[in-house]
């Protein structure tokens, strides 16, 4: 999946873009820009791309993308309501050449040095700042960048985030190798729950079975079945905190044939036990 260059403009009375989106679903491909950016989701659920990583998001999912970094949120089904979002988009340079290395931004330098793998902040540190990115949107020019330090700087002494990719990516794609993972990542969204062979992807992608294989772990850093086990107890994840369906329902609509194989996965990525994953996501939900 080859992601596309999309250019930012930046309005003549600002040094940095923000804008408030409101549509009925997020429909920008998968891309990338020199700017860093920074999203808030205020109200839409789907699957978040950031380069060789995947995520469930929902309302309140804020992430800080480096530059150059490919990525997009897609729906995943039809939503209750409208998409909406707040986007800033900022240059390297938006402050002058070299302003993040001046003692007073060495907070925000470092944020910014570890969003070249995305960031991604829990949701009660983005709540926090929801607020004042809503307001951004209609300040004047000089407050609005007074606002947006205030807010990167509150961003950086945040200890409540992850790290989105934790393994390298290879954004260095011919056309065709860019075609090729396109229709991988199409056929495993909608077969995820069936059964899936190397010999059916390889053959989709005219490789051998062993190419394919050198070629999805090269370009993604993990091996194919490790990927569909990954997005498949994300899926199940799903499920379990927004279904009342038994667990071993849910086992086999996400692709599983065995149940005490969907176990051993599930704690492998999640650490517990699917009933733990539901009891505790409905505890926490009060």
């Amino acid at each position: 999946m080859k992601p596309k260059y999309v250019p930012i403009i930046t309005p003549d009375n600002n040094s940095f873009y923000i804008h408030y989106q409101e549509k009925d679903e997020f429909d920008s491909p998968w891309h990338y820009h020199p700017e860093y950016e920074l999203t808030y989701i205020l109200s839409s659920t789907g699957v978040r791309y950031v380069g060789n990583s995947f995520n469930d998001f929902g309302d309140d999912d804020l992430v800080l993308l480096g530059p150059d970094l490919p990525h997009c949120w897609k729906n995943s089904s039809p939503q209750p309501g409208s998409a909406r979002a707040v986007v800033i988009q900022w240059g390297e340079d938006f402050l002058g050449e070299g302003w993040f290395n001046r003692p007073e931004f060495e907070a925000i330098k470092s944020m910014l040095y570890t969003s070249v793998n995305g960031i991604r902040f829990e949701k009660e540190a983005a709540i926090e700042v929801k607020e004042m990115m809503l307001k951004m949107v209609d300040m004047p020019s000089f407050d609005k960048l007074l606002a947006l330090l205030q807010l990167l700087q509150q961003l950086a002494r945040e200890k409540r985030y992850e790290v989105v990719c934790r393994d390298g990516f290879d954004y260095n794609l011919t056309t065709h190798e860019s075609d090729r993972l396109k229709n991988v990542f199409n056929f495993i969204e909608t077969n995820y729950s069936k059964k899936i062979s190397l010999a059916q992807l390889s053959e989709k992608v005219f490789m051998s079975e062993e190419s394919f294989s050198r070629f999805f772990s090269k370009v993604m850093k993990k091996p194919f079945f490790y990927f569909l086990n990954e997005y498949r107890i994300n899926k199940a994840c799903k499920m379990l905190i927004g279904t009342n369906e038994p667990v071993s329902q849910i086992c086999f609509a996400c692709g599983y044939e065995s149940f005490p194989f969907f176990y051993r996965q599930f704690k492998k990525f999640k650490g517990c036990t699917p009933q733990k994953f539901r009891k505790e996501y409905l505890q926490a939900a009060g």
